[in-house]
């Protein structure tokens, strides 16, 4: 497959040329890798993904930013792209395809998907790379459109005056012309990119929130998320009842979404991260997620609940019960089939959800206890 290369500034361009590993990493002082052996990956997923070797490549002044930056991610490597793209499409039979692409860089995905006749939306934060994918843009008849636009940073909390790279999504969206759709149906738009290692966890935080009241992105649907991500933070999401890495992330995700593991890499990261594999992960939204006693208004108590919940992992359902609801414990345990003596660690993620709506659905006026000083906790 070609890379195009036309219109990339010249500190980057060594990559492109020289097929500089499956992934670089820019804005953290160096960039280099080396091969990593095969590991056994049985019990990671049902899919036994291959884990492909690195490609080694020297470090090199000119990939180093002008300026300090926050280290990002970039796929560098044709194959490797060729490789997902594969994996897309055997996941989603429709040739012309919507992806938002994050953080695209040298666009080595980006001409992938291109080439396999999707259509993709472009947001890169960094203007280094802009003229480059404007450039290709030209080449592709309307099947690309270029975005200067963090897309980890759509819809900031604190928003204040919000500026390229930071936008609103629903800005975003009615300028590329994408339309709402109810939660019944599924979303034409996928979005693909890699999580920034640095900020993961504040980031899958901040999607949960999003996709729980149905904003930012989640306004417009069940969108799709084909991400890159660590494996260590993907083994918290996919974590289960007497695993020391469950918490409320995992029972929040699994709760929300259909998680699959389609594809792994090796990637030597810098600051600490020596040898880290990432996990290129689907993040479906559950159609039947919002039920009539859980819903984009009261999700925040179910969040509360398990936050309180995992303040003491070890503690019974019975005690755990008694601190969170004034509702008769003995009939919610009934309801939802469990022991009292049962801990909190021996509980799956559909039953925290079981249990809420069995909580809520109580015909007591008040039944919640709050600890307020949990609220602003991420475990």
């Amino acid at each position: 497959m070609s890379v195009p290369v036309a219109g990339l500034p010249s500190r980057l361009l060594l990559s492109a040329l020289t097929g500089a590993g499956r992934f670089c990493v820019l804005g953290s002082g160096v960039a280099r890798g080396k091969a990593v052996p095969a590991r056994n990956l049985r019990g990671l997923s049902d899919l036994h993904p291959q884990l492909l070797p690195s490609q080694n490549f020297k470090d090199s002044p000119s990939w180093l930013p002008k300026k300090p930056s926050e280290p990002r991610s970039y796929i560098t490597n044709p194959n490797l792209a060729t490789t997902l793209v594969q994996i897309l499409q055997e996941e989603n039979r429709n040739p012309h395809q919507l992806f938002l692409e994050c953080n695209p860089g040298p666009g080595i995905l980006t001409q992938a998907l291109l080439e396999s006749q999707a259509k993709v939306i472009a947001l890169e934060c960094n203007r280094t790379f802009l003229p480059h994918l404007k450039s290709l843009r030209k080449k592709v008849n309307k099947k690309l459109e270029v975005v200067h636009c963090d897309f980890f940073k759509l819809d900031p909390r604190n928003s204040g005056i919000v500026k390229p790279p930071i936008m609103l999504s629903e800005t975003l969206f009615q300028s590329m012309g994408i339309e709402a759709l109810p939660w019944s149906e599924d979303n034409p738009l996928k979005v693909v990119g890699i999580f920034p290692a640095k900020n993961e966890k504040k980031i899958l935080w901040k999607l949960l929130y999003d996709l729980y009241s149905s904003t930012s992105i989640y306004s417009y649907g069940r969108v799709q998320l084909n991400m890159f991500i660590a494996e260590k933070e993907y083994e918290k999401l996919v974590a289960g009842p007497h695993n020391s890495l469950y918490q409320p992330l995992s029972v929040l995700w699994q709760v929300a979404c259909d998680i699959k593991l389609l594809h792994m890499e090796s990637l030597e990261q810098i600051n600490k991260q020596m040898g880290q594999n990432m996990c290129f992960i689907q993040l479906t939204p559950r159609q039947n997620l919002f039920t009539e006693n859980l819903t984009s208004v009261n999700y925040d108590v179910f969040f509360h609940m398990l936050k309180q919940c995992f303040m003491k992992r070890y503690g019974t359902l019975m005690d755990h019960l008694q601190s969170l609801s004034p509702v008769n414990a003995v009939s919610i345990l009934k309801q939802i089939e469990k022991d009292e003596y049962m801990k909190i660690t021996d509980l799956y993620p559909e039953d925290f959800k079981l249990l809420f709506e069995a909580i809520e659905c109580s015909r007591e006026s008040c039944r919640w206890l709050f600890d307020d000083s949990i609220e602003d906790i991420v475990l």
